[in-house]
């Protein structure tokens, strides 16, 4: 199993800290954000991880190089120009086998091998890590009748959603519905193929999950990374840059 990482993004929600460092790389704990979606895949049995980058790519390069400090095969896929979250997929080769695809800013406990095991049986065409998220509006909401009457006052009320977790697991069919050269956001891909009557799964996550490119939710995951690391990570506690152990 291959994963393609997403990591060529300016990140200019986390400014001005990733006008010198790609977003990325920011430290959560004492190891880059990408680091711990790394040693995760590895830990989840894939065997080889495509770094799709462009902003800072040197940075990025130079940090994990070739993979083997991590104990899995890394390559690059350099973008000339922004191609958004999915058109770097179409410059890779060798996507000849279902594939995983995610955002490399993401802080979980999903199990990657659980939602490709789901995906396959399915035999879908693409699989959607969703989460259930709770978003408050920090306003009093206001409902009106039509007449200009107020028919209901909410004091800062909580909705909950279920969103992308910028995860998702892809059979090579998907390529084709790619437009060659140009920019391609996943939500886009995800629509072409909605709109192909394509089967497309949804895979829901009941457990931990959070995006650090918002400031809000980096500065939680600085504060719950220490207590959540052996369940990110396993019970082998290993610093920066320290390779896995191997059998």
């Amino acid at each position: 199993m291959r994963a393609v990482i997403m990591a060529g993004g300016r990140g200019t929600r986390l400014a001005p800290y990733t006008t010198i460092l790609p977003k990325p790389l920011m430290p959560i704990g004492d190891m880059p954000i990408l680091e711990v979606v790394i040693r995760q895949l590895h830990l989840a049995g894939v065997e080889a991880v495509t770094l799709a980058v462009g902003h800072l790519a040197s940075l990025l390069m130079a940090y994990f190089g070739d993979g083997s400090a991590f104990g899995i095969p890394i390559t690059y896929s350099v973008e000339a120009v922004p191609l958004g979250t999915a058109g770097p997929l179409g410059l890779l080769e060798g996507l000849e086998e279902t594939f995983l695809v995610l955002n490399g800013d993401l802080l979980t406990d999903l199990d990657f091998a659980a939602m490709i095991a789901a995906h396959q049986d399915a035999k879908a065409d693409a699989t959607v890590g969703v989460f259930r998220r709770e978003v408050r509006i920090d306003l009093g909401v206001v409902e009106e009748d039509g007449f200009g009457h107020i028919a209901r006052y909410i004091e800062k009320p909580t909705h909950q959603f279920l969103v992308s977790m910028g995860i998702y697991v892809f059979e090579p069919s998907v390529l084709r519905h790619l437009p060659v050269g140009e920019r391609c956001d996943l939500p886009a891909l995800i629509e072409a193929l909605l709109s192909s009557s394509c089967a497309v799964l949804s895979y829901r996550h009941e457990g931990y999950w959070l995006d650090i490119g918002r400031p809000d939710d980096y500065q939680v995951a600085q504060g719950e990374f220490d207590r959540l690391r052996d369940r990110l990570l396993g019970p082998t506690r290993r610093s920066a840059g320290a390779a896995p152990e191997t059998a």
